[in-house]
Parts: structure tokens; C-alpha cells; sequence
């Protein structure tokens, strides 16, 4: 039997994606937050519409992916926050050995003396390790992300495929 190929870079290439993300690693975030549209602009309901056919999709999704792409940014780093909430163990595991591993850190290499034993810095990573591990397991972080990225996948396209282009970029379109 053979096997199916899907090439996937002639699915993304249509929606012309990579592109649209090279200006998001290159910006400081300060200036990345410096370019965030006003929330009236940004859930503005006169401008929702259904695309007529898949190009128009492919106009907006383009269009708006590079004029929202702060307001996308902080979209996903409030879902990213609301997972963390909604899984209390995860961030529980995740402030544990954040916290225990700064707390090695400022041993500086020595022992850590207990009033009933001494213990040096890889065997308090080891007890890290042995107890974050299965606590992060069990948290279940693959679920937690792949929630998080079909989430923001489908808020993120379905906004910028529904929100109409402004009225002055529609008409200097047409005219090129």
C-alpha cells in the first residue's frame, strides 16, 4: 500500500505565512507593544463580514496578519496565561522548579547543611529532578499545548479571515 504525501508547503505557501512572522522576531517587545491597535479598531463589528471565496480569505488573512500582528501577539500571550490558569499544576510544577532551581543557584556550589545531613548541589538537582519530572507528567503539558495552539490558531486565522479590509486599502488595491 502506498503512502499519502501531503505537501504541506503547498498548503501554507497559499497563505503566505513565514513571511508574516519575520517581523515579530526582529522588533523588541517594547516595540512591539508599541504598535498595538486600539481595541475599538480591533473588534470592530462593522467590519465583520463572510469572505466571499477562499482568495478573499487569502487577502485577509495577508492583510491583517501584518496590521494586527501586535494585537495577535497579545492575544496569544493571554491564552498562554489562561492555560497556565486553568492547569494549576502545571504552573505549580513549573513555579517549583523555577524557585528550586534559583534557590540551588544561590548555594554557589556549596553544600546545603541540614541539621541532620548535608547535601550537595547534584543531589538537590537529582531530588529536583525526581520530583518535578513526574509532577509535569501528570500536569499534562502536550494536551495543555496543543490546546493553546489550536486556540490561538483558530482565533488568531478566524479573526483575521472575517475581519474586512479598511475602505482606503480596498480602493488603493484596485487601483494597482
Amino acid at each position: 500500500m502506498a503512502r499519502i504525501q501531503i505537501p504541506l508547503d503547498a498548503l501554507t505557501s497559499r497563505l503566505n505565512l513565514g513571511s508574516k512572522f519575520e517581523s515579530v522576531r526582529s522588533q523588541s517587545i517594547s516595540t512591539r507593544f508599541a504598535n498595538l491597535k486600539p481595541v475599538s479598531e480591533f473588534l470592530d463589528l462593522k467590519r465583520l463580514s463572510k469572505p466571499a471565496n477562499f482568495g478573499e480569505v487569502q487577502s485577509r488573512v495577508n492583510y491583517n496578519l501584518g496590521y494586527f500582528s501586535s494585537n495577535y501577539v497579545a492575544v496569544a500571550c493571554m491564552l498562554a496565561i489562561y492555560s497556565l490558569l486553568t492547569n494549576l499544576t502545571l504552573l505549580f510544577d513549573i513555579i517549583f522548579l523555577g524557585f528550586g532551581l534559583f534557590g540551588i543557584k544561590k548555594l554557589d556550589g556549596r553544600d546545603l547543611e541540614l541539621g541532620f545531613t548535608r547535601l550537595t548541589t547534584s543531589q538537590l538537582y537529582t531530588v529536583l529532578l525526581v520530583i518535578t519530572v513526574p509532577l509535569f507528567i501528570w500536569a499534562s503539558p502536550i494536551s495543555t499545548a496543543l490546546w493553546l495552539v489550536g486556540a490561538t490558531g483558530v482565533t488568531i486565522l478566524g479573526h483575521a479571515s472575517f475581519m474586512d479590509k479598511p475602505i482606503d486599502t480596498a480602493f488603493s488595491e484596485e487601483a494597482v
